[in-house]
């Protein structure tokens, strides 16, 4: 592992940040060593900063000619080594699927931040909607999974960026950070830890000892029957694949007339480790037969509508979804199990977490969606739907 540099590192103690910023700070903490991306709205100020601060650090921050040259370049700084990410938004998101969906067969870990905006098409480029829910989920052509978080506010743009680098090198698949149009442009104050505790939550990317480097991608042990991620391989190292094919291959990375076994490994790394991927939080759920389910900002006015719930006797809770993506189907099903009512509220129209919901639901528990589209959710919205349920 070469030196840190500690520059990479703003003093300890309180911060206000714009929500893009506090992402960009939270990947340099996180190690950042290349940005590749191209200027859009809402995202701008992502690669307006850290063009700044890479410098600084001893990384790169390369504005490149378009969206899939930038999602390109990104994929191959991570190939010799680099921790690599890309910001953009909904309209950069679609251009850049062809290679998010290579860059998961051939498990190269990155990061990718979502700064939503209203769509379809060029939309209102300012007002958040969060709308690119499904497209984050299936970001390609072909099976894979991605890991997807909702922070819910400028300090979560911080530390929820730490983790996503951090799920990056352990699982190899594309992770997605969505943030949206106020989030990226609220300002909020930001707490940053000392360098040391941010560097104890750091997984570092570093090759595995040389009598490991046979096997550069995921496979099912034979004795235990688990799946094992390698560290990434690294070209310019003898720890580095011999063919870079992206069609089903076996661990050495040649091609495999097994192409079941080869989707298995790229899916089940994933499925098999929701207890670890996936992130949730309970507001008292304790004795709620009301629960709201949400993610992202509208969390935030969820808590308000509930605390004023609460005092008027109203019994009803949160669970909210940091992990969007894999959705925690036995978390979610246990917690509604014995629910009078679901509400969903989303800054969508079609309500893709409140599908997941009914997907794992009892059919006689209603499920009521709150849809929001370049409007934030007043606690009145969500405290309205409460009492018309607890009638």
């Amino acid at each position: 592992m070469s030196k840190i540099n500690s520059k990479r590192f703003l003093s300890p103690g309180k911060h206000l940040m714009m929500g893009n910023v506090a992402m960009s700070e939270g990947a340099l903490s996180a190690g950042l060593n290349y940005f590749g991306g191209y200027p859009i709205t809402p995202s701008t100020e992502v690669i307006e900063h850290l063009a700044v601060r890479m410098p600084q650090v001893g990384g790169v921050c390369m504005q490149m000619e378009d969206e899939l040259a930038s999602i390109n370049s990104v994929i191959g700084a991570s190939l010799v080594g680099a921790k690599s990410m890309t910001a953009t938004s909904g309209p950069g998101l679609s251009l850049m699927v062809e290679t998010i969906s290579m860059a998961a067969n051939l498990e190269v870990p990155f990061v990718f931040c979502d700064v939503q905006r209203n769509g379809p098409g060029t939309g209102f480029v300012t007002e958040p909607h969060h709308n690119d829910i499904g497209l984050v989920r299936f970001s390609g052509n072909g099976e894979f999974q991605v890991i997807a978080l909702a922070p819910m506010s400028c300090q979560e743009l911080f530390d929820l960026t730490i983790t996503a680098f951090n799920f990056a090198e352990l699982y190899r698949c594309p992770v997605f950070i969505l943030s949206d149009a106020y989030l990226g442009h609220l300002h909020e104050v930001v707490t940053i830890p000392p360098k040391e505790k941010i560097l104890d939550r750091v997984i570092q990317r570093e090759l595995p000892p040389p009598d490991e480097y046979i096997k550069k991608f995921t496979y099912k042990d034979d004795n235990t029957g688990k799946y094992v991620i390698p560290k990434p391989p690294q070209m310019g190292t003898d720890y580095c694949p011999g063919l870079l094919l992206h069609q089903p291959h076996n661990y050495e990375g040649l091609p495999t007339p097994k192409p079941m076994q080869f989707m298995e490994a790229i899916m089940d790394k994933i499925n098999k480790n929701k207890d670890k991927i996936c992130i949730t939080e309970s507001y008292k759920l304790k004795d709620a037969d009301i629960i709201i389910i949400a993610y992202g900002l509208p969390v935030r006015a969820s808590y308000r509508a509930v605390d004023i719930a609460r005092k008027e006797g109203f019994k009803v809770g949160i669970f909210r979804l940091v992990t969007v993506w894999p959705f925690p189907d036995e978390e979610v099903m246990d917690v509604v199990k014995d629910a009078k009512a679901i509400i969903v509220p989303e800054l969508n129209y079609t309500g893709y977490i409140a599908e997941q919901v009914e997907r794992v639901t009892k059919l006689e528990i209603p499920i009521i969606k709150i849809p929001k589209v370049c409007e934030f959710h007043h606690p009145d919205d969500i405290l309205k739907v409460i009492k018309e349920v607890a009638k």
